[in-house]
């Protein structure tokens, strides 16, 4: 982790709840893929390019759902307001001012139309995406596009990982099974089948398959980004249902302990994607060094959890947005030094196995 993002990870940790705290960092079973996830970064080094004379580099990209003025967005996470009051308030308000996207996570504490409005209180164009389990329940899941598209949100990310749940060996060892009084997963409210005015459960559910995907794209034009993709056939998979881009994640090592780093999972997806949607690298992401390694490997942009989280509960929406200008100020400087003019001259050829200066086995 970058010296910037550490100290704001033990400020956080110094201030938060040591429960909560384990919430956030930690992953399931023994954590193997939580420590992997970042580890397989270091396993890899970037060889420069020189004499490519440019004075200043272009760091946007286009995706679809929106334009990032930076390769970083915040992905999905929970439960915000458990790091500040503000929670995904704050959050929102510091990615539009970076101009870039938060994907709000339907276990927000707060619920996603005054996500959206806090962002475009910054930046009336900003763009906000949801992030959606697809519920056995159809109404519920209708229920929950329709308020994302009344928000105004402009793309849909699809969690399509978690089958059950992930087991949380130190969530276990808390009792941490409930939010405090106070706090609830508020986009949850108000649904088909619950208690009115209460809160319904998340569901995770095994039967949940890509006919449900291909329903989803019947409800909604927004376009779909499908998350958790690992295996490059599900990845040819999703390309063929209709997906407008593709998250490569294990769930930031939240759901099985078996998986690969994401990184290492990553040029596999690229090659079996083959240019047709574009690819968003989740998992392991703490410095600009890292950011640069993924879009040379293949990935548009990369999506940034725990390290936003650890900006919230440091100093609220200021560290959000240190998060973020830490991440860029390190990549615009990696590129500089790797020759890059923009993003497309990070290719894959400037990827080696740290150690030996030869071609990473990694595509």
């Amino acid at each position: 982790m970058s010296s910037g993002l550490a100290r704001l990870h033990e400020q956080a940790r110094a201030v938060l709840d040591p429960v909560h705290y384990d919430y956030y960092a930690g992953g399931v079973g023994d954590e193997v893929v939580l420590g992997e996830n970042e580890a397989a970064f270091g396993r890899l080094a970037l060889l420069p390019r020189v004499l490519r004379g440019r004075a200043t580099r272009d760091l946007g990209v286009d995706l679809p759902g929106g334009r990032l003025a930076l390769p970083v967005l915040i992905a999905p996470t929970a439960f915000h307001r458990l790091a500040h009051p503000d929670g995904e308030l704050a959050t929102a308000r510091a990615a539009a001012a970076a101009r870039t996207v938060l994907v709000s996570g339907m276990a927000s504490t707060v619920a996603i139309g005054e996500v959206a409005a806090a962002a475009r209180s910054v930046d009336a164009d900003a763009s906000v995406w949801f992030q959606l389990y697809l519920q056995p329940d159809d109404d519920v899941t209708d229920c929950l596009v329709h308020r994302a598209e009344r928000a105004g949100c402009t793309a849909l990310v699809v969690t399509a990982d978690s089958p059950v749940f992930g087991r949380h060996r130190r969530d276990a060892e808390h009792g941490f099974h409930d939010l405090p009084a106070g706090l609830a997963a508020e986009n949850m409210r108000d649904l088909p089948g619950g208690p009115p005015g209460g809160v319904r459960d998340i569901e995770m559910s095994p039967s949940v398959s890509w006919a449900h995907l291909d329903r989803l794209r019947e409800l909604t034009s927004l376009p779909l980004w499908l998350k958790g993709v690992l295996h490059p056939r599900d990845a040819v998979l999703a390309v063929e249902h209709g997906v407008a881009g593709i998250v490569v994640s294990n769930h930031g090592g939240r759901q099985s302990d078996l998986a690969p780093a994401a990184v290492e999972a990553l040029p596999a997806v690229v090659d079996a994607v083959a240019g047709r949607v574009p690819v968003v690298l989740d998992g392991g992401v703490r410095r600009g060094g890292d950011v640069a390694v993924a879009l040379a490997l293949g990935a548009s942009a990369v999506g940034v959890g725990r390290p936003v989280l650890w900006g919230l509960a440091a100093a609220g929406e200021a560290g959000v947005s240190r998060v973020l200008d830490v991440l860029r100020d390190e990549f615009d400087h990696v590129l500089a030094l790797c020759g890059g003019r923009d993003l497309t001259d990070l290719t894959r050829d400037l990827v080696v196995a740290r150690g030996t200066g030869v071609s990473a086995r990694c595509g």
